[in-house]
């Protein structure tokens, strides 16, 4: 928890340390050199320009404000330094007209444009993986999606989309790995997106995972837990928390409550049981137990959570502290296939750099 307080101060001041900054280099500008000189007032007024761009984020949520405050203070500081080191080298005075400060604007709009993008544009991403374990059929193809946080850059219809697209790839299973809904997510839209589920043509059903946000945190939102575990029931969606339960004769799937929660079940004792010459698929949202979970031999675990890092640097800086086992993508250990997708959407953020939003196809076939 302490790195959620550490990280909360270090926006505030950040944010209140930007604000000042963009005011200062607001100033360097001639339209605002002009207007200053013939009214001092209206000069700190025209001053606020930069910050009254990136305030139009406030449209959406305040977190969205802070970040974009945030980036345009660093990309203005890279391009200031940038334009120093280049006057130096050429040994030039600063120029009147700040073209510095306009190039710091351009680059960052460009920049949350494409973060902009890769977080609202749903991207498939395929994996095969093979497995010497008898399937029972030629070909085992699953789709996962996790951290949808209905709301944020997906509502109730837009998912419908989504899972339309889902159904052209034709899965045996579908698997949601945590994070349906967050605290702004709406009753209408939870109703629209559990149906959704339901509309998903599938061999053998959809699974589905607590994540750490499902149940709320604030209690603010306008449906309940129970409410929403009675949608998805009504939509033919297994919930699985901590248990298992076989999908063929050939094939398993766990289901582990969230890490969140302090009393789920160890890797060991979940897997209590689990005939492991069949082929075991493990759902856990947080990707934090991986050496438990490689020590109980499923075949593939399935994960979410990280959101691919989200925003850079958040990635590195989770990597470094290792926050998560793995930010995204996949790895092997002792035999078990590890997999992270980066969320068909994300928290509270609308943005998405070094990264993008997914939805996850694995095709398993026989070696």
């Amino acid at each position: 928890m302490w790195i959620w307080g550490a990280l909360l101060v270090f926006v505030i001041v950040g944010a209140g340390a930007g604000i000042l900054f963009l005011i200062h280099r607001a100033r360097r500008f001639d339209f605002v050199k002009k207007i200053y000189e013939k009214n001092k007032a209206l000069g700190w007024l025209v001053s606020l320009f930069p910050i009254a761009i990136c305030a139009l984020f406030l449209l959406v949520n305040t977190v969205a404000f802070v970040i974009a405050l945030l980036h345009l203070v660093a990309i203005w500081l890279l391009c200031d330094l940038v334009g120093f080191i280049i006057r130096k080298c050429r040994k030039q005075e600063r120029r009147e007209h700040y073209i510095t400060g306009w190039i710091a604007i351009a680059a960052t709009a460009v920049y949350l444009s494409y973060g902009w993008f890769c977080a609202h544009y749903v991207f498939e991403t395929d994996y095969e993986f093979k497995t010497s374990k008898p399937l029972g059929q030629d070909r085992l193809r699953i789709v996962e999606i996790a951290d949808l946080h209905l709301g944020i850059t997906l509502d109730g219809d837009e998912f419908q989309e989504q899972c339309d697209r889902v159904n052209e790839t034709q899965p045996d299973v579908v698997f949601i790995c945590g994070d349906f809904v967050d605290d702004d997510s709406e009753r209408e839209d939870m109703i629209k997106a559990c149906n959704a589920l339901g509309s998903l043509k599938t061999k053998y059903g959809v699974y589905w995972i607590y994540g750490n946000h499902d149940r709320g945190y604030m209690q603010y939102r306008d449906f309940t837990s129970a409410e929403m575990l009675e949608h998805l029931t009504r939509n033919n969606v297994t919930v699985l928390r901590d248990e298992a339960v076989e999908l063929t004769d050939n094939i398993v799937i766990v289901g582990r409550e969230d890490r969140s929660i302090e009393d789920r079940k160890t890797a060991q004792q979940v897997m209590s049981g689990v005939d492991t010459s069949k082929y075991v698929i493990m759902l856990d949202h947080q990707p934090n137990d991986y050496a438990a979970e490689a020590a109980t031999h499923p075949d593939l675990v399935l994960s979410g959570h990280t959101h691919g890092g989200h925003i850079f640097p958040a990635g590195p800086i989770g990597a470094l502290l290792k926050a998560n086992d793995r930010i995204y993508g996949t790895e092997e250990r002792d035999g078990t296939t590890f997999v992270v997708t980066s969320g068909i959407s994300g928290w509270a953020i609308p943005f998405k750099t070094f990264t993008i939003s997914e939805f996850v196809v694995i095709d398993i076939t026989n070696s």
